[in-house]
């Protein structure tokens, strides 16, 4: 399917300059939403990128004027306070008034950039558990709904293997915490490519896909792999839980948040399907070592 008018909201991130290029190659014209254009990774001259408050609902309202499809990929992994409240303002109160603005403006097909392991009773972390609550409202609302839960995304320019390469470089052993938390990463472009392929089929509609690369790792395991890339004998000690859990109470007041609270809690969910990858989008998910190997070394 060609030719739709998508608009995404939070579309100048990681995957969202991913898939901004994916569906102009399709022949989508593309319009991204973000409150600061200037961080933004590389996105096609085509798509049209307005900076905006995206919290502001009469903002989302008009800028969704005359188009087909909306996305919302907004989420963060750190609040700026402790109490839940700034992921609840960027994944449930956002969601809402992307649902209203679709609702104001005829839109009746959104997708929704969700978590492996969102859950609104029961997720371990204020993140898990706003997701889930996010994801819920959307389906609730009555518009033609698809959501995606990745596992933790990775490819060049990532945030998380490239974020470990970056703290490897620090002289010294490397104090690793939560180093059993099981993770099934998945490559950013198979993540857009089933957004893409979702657009268009009937059958995606109404559903909420779990989505995993073809390999369960540790934290450990990634970190490893992640140093014999660029520092062959960097030395690695695993933290158990306790140590892990006083480093994250520590962390959590260091600027920029590193490492959090909740970040500790959401490793107690590990972040791997069971199943097979949804059959829906027609492919198999890249491993990562067929991939990480390109951008690590570089």
């Amino acid at each position: 399917m060609s030719g739709e008018r998508i608009i995404i909201v939070g579309g100048s991130g990681f995957v969202g300059s991913h898939l901004a290029k994916r569906l102009v190659l399709e022949g989508h014209q593309v319009r991204i939403l973000s409150r600061n254009a200037s961080n933004r990774y590389p996105l096609p001259d085509e798509v049209n990128l307005t900076e905006c408050d995206v919290h502001d609902p009469s903002t989302l309202i008009n800028a969704f004027q005359g188009y087909s499809v909306a996305i919302n990929l907004v989420g963060i992994l750190n609040e700026k306070g402790h109490n839940g409240e700034g992921f609840h303002h960027a994944h449930v109160a956002l969601s809402e008034k992307v649902v209203a603005a679709c609702k104001e403006n005829s839109i009746d097909r959104m997708l929704h950039m969700s978590a492996l392991g969102a859950d609104a009773a029961n997720g371990p972390s204020f993140y898990l558990r706003t997701k889930g609550e996010a994801e819920d409202g959307v389906h609730a609302s009555g518009l033609k709904v698809t959501s995606f839960r990745p596992s933790v995304i990775f490819g060049k320019g990532d945030s998380f293997l490239n974020r470990f390469a970056s703290l490897l470089r620090i002289p010294g052993p490397f104090p690793l915490a939560c180093a059993s938390a099981k993770f099934a990463p998945i490559w950013v472009e198979d993540v857009a490519s089933c957004f893409a392929k979702a657009i268009g089929n009937l059958e995606t509609i109404g559903q909420r896909y779990n989505l995993c690369g073809p390999n369960v790792y540790t934290l450990e395991e990634l970190v490893r792999y992640t140093a014999n890339m660029r520092y062959k004998n960097k030395w690695i000690i695993p933290l158990g839980d306790t140590l892990s859990a006083i480093q994250a109470n520590v962390m959590e007041y260091v600027p920029g948040k590193p490492f959090s609270l909740d970040n500790y809690k959401s490793t107690k969910s590990p972040s791997v399907c069971k199943g097979e990858f949804p059959p829906v989008f027609g492919f198999s998910p890249h491993a990562l070592e067929d991939i990480a190997p390109g951008y690590l070394r570089s």
